[in-house]
């Protein structure tokens, strides 16, 4: 059992570790979703977070935790900085400006290659993340946000969600709170890339791009947004989904779609909707 538990952790750690690095991100784009901001910029603040902690990792031999703390630092000042003019906006206009700062991110990235490397990335990080990290860091993440959703703060979060001039008129800080989901958000996501960024030894400014920051969006809405497992659930389903296709071989993207169509047509919530699963369990006992 131990041989096969051992062969099992070779082939997959990655992928298994890539889970938890993807729920990360889940959970930093719900954070600004729970406070109704359409907000796009997670994979530039994932980016700038791999980007940084990997430097000071490579270029000045700084240890695994202080690369982690400028990781979630950097993102997270970078989310003050432009959430000023950007958190104005709302919908779509801040989507949209949200995916151009992500541009601006990947080609500062591109030009920048005394740094980055521009075009070629980053190659030859230190493995410094390991399975206890990503656990960790999932766990610490989700009790605080599940501490944070049932506080004053996590109400004001709803209120803004469900009206936010209602809730300007009943004295919350709008601004403030929406500025407040934003870098936190930018924080998370900037874990996510730092972990991510010390296990997969490379890192390239295509990785940070609109894809990556559709892939996150879509993992939160496919899980569903009414709580914290949702968006932990369709990090897993989008991270395990390819793998389990690979026997479709060409097809694989394609089948992929329509499974992920399919559940967005009959599972509009999300397919962690409590409300729903309330509606039948109280159905059933109804009937029973």
């Amino acid at each position: 059992m131990t041989a096969v538990l051992e062969n099992f952790w070779s082939v997959y750690s990655n992928l298994v570790l890539t889970l938890g690095t993807n729920a990360l991100l889940a959970l930093s784009i719900w954070l600004t979703l729970s406070c109704g901001m359409l907000a796009m910029a997670n994979a530039a603040f994932m980016g700038i977070g791999a980007y940084t902690s990997a430097i000071l990792s490579m270029n000045y031999g700084a240890p695994f935790p202080v690369a982690i703390a400028a990781g979630m630092a950097a993102p997270a000042l970078t989310a003050f900085v432009i959430g000023k003019p950007t958190l104005r906006l709302s919908g779509v206009y801040l989507a949209m400006a949200t995916l151009a700062f992500g541009e601006v991110v990947r080609i500062v990235v591109l030009n920048a290659e005394s740094l980055t490397g521009g075009a070629l990335g980053l190659n030859g990080i230190p493995q410094a993340t390991q399975w206890w990290h990503v656990l960790l860091a999932v766990v610490l993440v989700l009790l605080a946000l599940w501490r944070m959703r049932r506080s004053k703060v996590g109400r004001a979060f709803e209120a803004i969600k469900e009206d936010e001039t209602a809730a300007g008129l009943m004295g919350i800080d709008v601004g403030g709170h929406k500025m407040l989901a934003f870098v936190l958000g930018a924080a998370i996501a900037g874990l996510a890339g730092v972990l991510n960024a010390h296990l997969t030894f490379f890192i390239g400014p295509n990785e940070y791009g609109f894809d990556r920051g559709v892939d996150i969006l879509t993992m939160t809405v496919l899980g569903g947004i009414n709580g914290l497992t949702g968006p932990v659930l369709g990090g897993v389903i989008l991270t395990v989904l390819p793998e389990a296709l690979r026997a479709f071989g060409d097809f694989r993207l394609v089948v992929n779609g329509v499974i992920l169509v399919l559940i967005v047509l009959f599972l509009p919530k999300g397919i962690w909707d409590p409300s729903r699963f309330r509606q039948w369990f109280g159905r059933k006992g109804a009937t029973a």
